[in-house]
């Protein structure tokens, strides 16, 4: 992803040694990392059991959010791309036991069909 890329928000999916780097104690024994992918400083990890939502937070990016949520959990999701004059995309996910969604923000750009085709993989199971 370039600097201007990253600058303006746009989602990319992240390279093998980023995501290592990224789940680095986080895996258990046989989960494997299907596809990841980073927007701004947030990154969303799709492995074969789980989506990790990834969220640094603060100024300095020490202190980060990891919110595990296993797809059998995932009740509906809802994906809404930018418009013309609407500069953010919307994900909303819901999750069983919780009335609201969990909802992030993404920027135009973001590769919203390849996050969402994730989502549909995931909780299909």
């Amino acid at each position: 992803m370039g600097l201007f890329s990253g600058l303006m928000g746009h989602g990319s999916e992240i390279d093998g040694s980023e995501v290592e780097r990224l789940t680095e104690g986080l895996l258990v024994e046989g989960e494997r990392v299907t596809h990841a992918f980073r927007v701004v400083r947030d990154s969303f990890v799709f492995t074969d059991r789980r989506l990790i939502i990834i969220d640094i937070q603060g100024m300095t990016g020490s202190k980060v959010d990891y919110r595990t949520i296993p797809y059998r959990a995932i009740v509906g999701f809802s994906v809404e791309t930018a418009g013309t004059l609407d500069f953010d995309a919307e994900l909303k996910i819901w999750v069983s036991g919780s009335p609201a969604p969990i909802e992030k923000t993404l920027k135009r750009g973001t590769d919203m069909r390849a996050i969402q085709r994730c989502l549909a993989a995931g909780a299909c199971r």
